[in-house]
């Protein structure tokens, strides 16, 4: 057996091998971690009920929403019941905006309204502020939503920047950037793509991928995974 420092675990080289799990914590982080602890230490809520929210909230993915469009799709009454009282369509498909802790929570608990698209109109929604989204039923945001490159081009060149993700939009298509706050989330509700008109509600929203319900792209048959998108300089980069 090797006598060599570190053998025996007692004198082992920190410095040497442990690596740290990101390159760097930025100034968000090191707020949140602040703010987290003092919370608890102020008795808001204890450290067990912050791991079981943080684990309510890692679980939560875009299937409800995606039941929910494919639903309307199929069922003319409950479209109309979704887009005049989405809250109320959420809970029919599992979601119960008040959830996990029975009042909701400040970033979650908000007006929430479903954008219908037509022939001539498309929706995108964004959030140009910061980084608003309807989490309780599209699950976390994904990371491109959230960068000042997607949310200050978004609402200026709305067509070169879904021509990035690959959609291509004909002329006489209108694009309504919506823009989320503080206290109103939005969801899109896609046209339902042609070639689908025998499909059950489980192969209808096996194709309302996470980026058609933001707007981004398109359902499309045979489709039923996000678009990866190479990240490339912009032509017209936002300053500011």
């Amino acid at each position: 057996m090797s006598d060599a420092p570190g053998a025996h675990g007692h004198d082992h080289d920190h410095a040497r091998t442990v690596a740290p799990m990101v390159e760097e914590v930025t100034d968000f982080e090191v707020l949140e971690i602040a703010l987290r602890e003092l919370c608890i230490e102020k008795g808001l809520f204890t450290a067990e009920e912050h791991r079981r929210f943080t684990e309510f909230a890692e679980q939560i993915g875009p299937t409800p929403a995606a039941t929910l469009v494919a639903r309307a799709w199929l069922e003319p009454d409950f479209r109309e019941l979704a887009l005049a009282e989405p809250m109320t369509a959420s809970k029919e498909v599992g979601v119960d905006w008040l959830e996990p802790t029975g009042f909701g929570t400040p970033s979650d608990f908000t007006a929430f309204s479903i954008l219908a698209d037509t022939p001539t109109l498309h929706h995108v929604i964004v959030c140009a502020l910061c980084s608003c989204y309807p989490r309780p039923i599209l699950g976390n945001s994904p990371e491109w939503y959230r960068t000042p490159n997607y949310r200050r081009r978004m609402v200026r060149w709305p067509r070169q920047v879904l021509s990035e993700f690959g959609l291509q939009l004909p002329d006489d298509v209108s694009v309504r950037v919506q823009d989320s706050n503080q206290k109103h989330r939005f969801m899109v509700m896609p046209q339902r793509p042609a070639g689908t008109e025998d499909w059950t509600r489980e192969q209808l929203a096996e194709i309302l991928t996470r980026d058609s319900l933001i707007g981004v792209a398109l359902p499309k048959p045979g489709v039923t995974t996000n678009a990866v998108t190479t990240i490339r300089p912009a032509v017209h980069p936002a300053g500011g």
